[in-house]
Order: C-alpha cells, then sequence, then structure tokens
C-alpha cells in the first residue's frame, strides 16, 4: 500500500510509524485509519518486529480527528458520530494495546482529543518538554473517547481525570510526567534520541516475557488478587518454556550479555 498520510518503515526490528499531515497537526481522516491500518498488520504479521515507535511530523503530535474530513456544518444533516468510533479508533487502540510487543510514542508537539489518547495507549510515552496534552472534546459538546475515559482516571485518578475532561485544560508535559500520565519529558532537541534508544533497546530484549508483562499490567486494572495471581501462574509457566528464558539463564551463569531471539 503507498501512503500518503503516514511514513512507516521495518529496521532491525523496529516499526516505526510517523503521522504525516504536518499542515493539519496530523488530525485524523478516514485515508489516515486505513493506512495505519495496513501499517499495523505488517508489524502484527511480522516476527521480527520487537518494538512499534510512534511519532508525528512537523510542530504537532496529532490534533485528533479532522472535522473537515467529517463534513459537519452547524447547519447541515447531524451524523452518528459513533461510526467513526466504532469502525477506526476503538479498533486502533485494541490493536495498540493488544500488540505483543513494547509500543512507544514520541510526542513531539500538541496531542489533543484522540490525539492525546492515542499517546496515552501506548506502553511508554516520551514527550518534548513543549508538547501539551488537551482533552478538548468538552470544547465542542463531545466526550473523550479513544479509551480517554477508561486510560485517563487509571493514569491519574478520578480528580484529575475528570477536571481535565470537563475544562480542557492543556497539561504540559512535565507536568504530565509529574502526574504519571506518561514516562518521560524531555528537551526538544532530545526527544527522538532518548525514544530511538529505548525502541532498539527493546528490539534486543525478550519481546516474549515483556509481552507478557504489558498484557498482566493491563488484566491487573480489572482483575481480583486471586485472578491476577492465576495469571501471573499462566504466565510465568509460558515464559518458563521460552528460548529467551534459557539464554538469560546461561547467559547469567555464564557471565556474558544474553542474545534474546524474542521466542
Amino acid at each position: 500500500m503507498s501512503y500518503k498520510n503516514i511514513e512507516f518503515n521495518i529496521t532491525d526490528g523496529l516499526a516505526c510509524l510517523t503521522l504525516n499531515r504536518p499542515d493539519s497537526l496530523n488530525s485524523f481522516t478516514t485515508d489516515m485509519h486505513e493506512e495505519m491500518r495496513d501499517a499495523l498488520t505488517q508489524v502484527e504479521n511480522n516476527p521480527d518486529v520487537r518494538c512499534l515507535l510512534l511519532t508525528g511530523n512537523g510542530r504537532g503530535f496529532c490534533a485528533g480527528q479532522d472535522l473537515n474530513d467529517r463534513a459537519v456544518k452547524p447547519s447541515g444533516t447531524r451524523r452518528d458520530l459513533s461510526i467513526s468510533v466504532e469502525e477506526n479508533y476503538n479498533p486502533l487502540i485494541k490493536r495498540l494495546a493488544n500488540l505483543p510487543l513494547p509500543v512507544i510514542c514520541a510526542v513531539n508537539g500538541v496531542a489533543a482529543g484522540a490525539g492525546a489518547n492515542l499517546a496515552l495507549a501506548c506502553d511508554m510515552v516520551f514527550a518534548a518538554k513543549s508538547a501539551k496534552f488537551i482533552q478538548v472534546f468538552c470544547k465542542i459538546g463531545l466526550i473523550p473517547d479513544s479509551g480517554g475515559t477508561y486510560i485517563l482516571p487509571r493514569l491519574i485518578g478520578s480528580a484529575r481525570a475528570m477536571g481535565l475532561a470537563l475544562t480542557g485544560d492543556a497539561i504540559t508535559a512535565e507536568q504530565a510526567e509529574d502526574w504519571g500520565m506518561i514516562w518521560k519529558a524531555v528537551d526538544n532537541d532530545d526527544l527522538m534520541d532518548a525514544a530511538l534508544k529505548q525502541a532498539r533497546h527493546f528490539t534486543s530484549q525478550p519481546t516474549l516475557g515483556l509481552s507478557l508483562i504489558k498484557k498482566a499490567l493491563r488484566a491487573s486494572i480489572d482483575n481480583t488478587l486471586d485472578a491476577q495471581l492465576q495469571m501471573e501462574s499462566n504466565f510465568q509457566k509460558e515464559a518458563g518454556f521460552s528460548d529467551d528464558y534459557q539464554e538469560g539463564v546461561a547467559a547469567f551463569l555464564e557471565k556474558r550479555t544474553p542474545e534474546f531471539t524474542g521466542k
């Protein structure tokens, strides 16, 4: 598939997906969603991919939905927005959450609306100190979608999530780090170096084990203690039979650097 709205490449086990509509702050259109679906299918079907890095081109990460793409006019026919949510945004968030490998997001500028929640759905978020996160939905009479009402309170607590959702106030990258919303705020010039360093590190790590960590931590939010303990037992069994566990133990005993294959 030829891409016009994103850039996508796979190199040495690292898949890089860059939103590429800089003139529109990388806001989502139907075509962009289609291209992202195709790119994520390649990630899912390529066993050599061991980490995904998501970022944006230009001065913004993603401004959410491109309202021009919906062609909504104040006096026009009202549209069922659930169609767009269920066909595009919900599947995208689910795919990122369920990818069996680490997903890193490098937020290079404003992340607003669905763009903010797209970033927060990733496993680790690095943000330039000039970046801002905005739950802008309330400004036009909507609710946070793309997992916003689920992810936000679990990251920063109900009070802060409610405040951000009701006011649409911007939060800086440094404040987002302080609140536990993101992993790290870094100087603008250091953003991609920091994100790439972490992503490349993951391409040499025990990918199966990392995917099980990801599943277990995401499940713990809603599981009972008994259910979570059983999940840990099941996942530890699976991890214990992996090639990477055998290699990790051997490397430790032989006092050498492990060479993980991700299997």
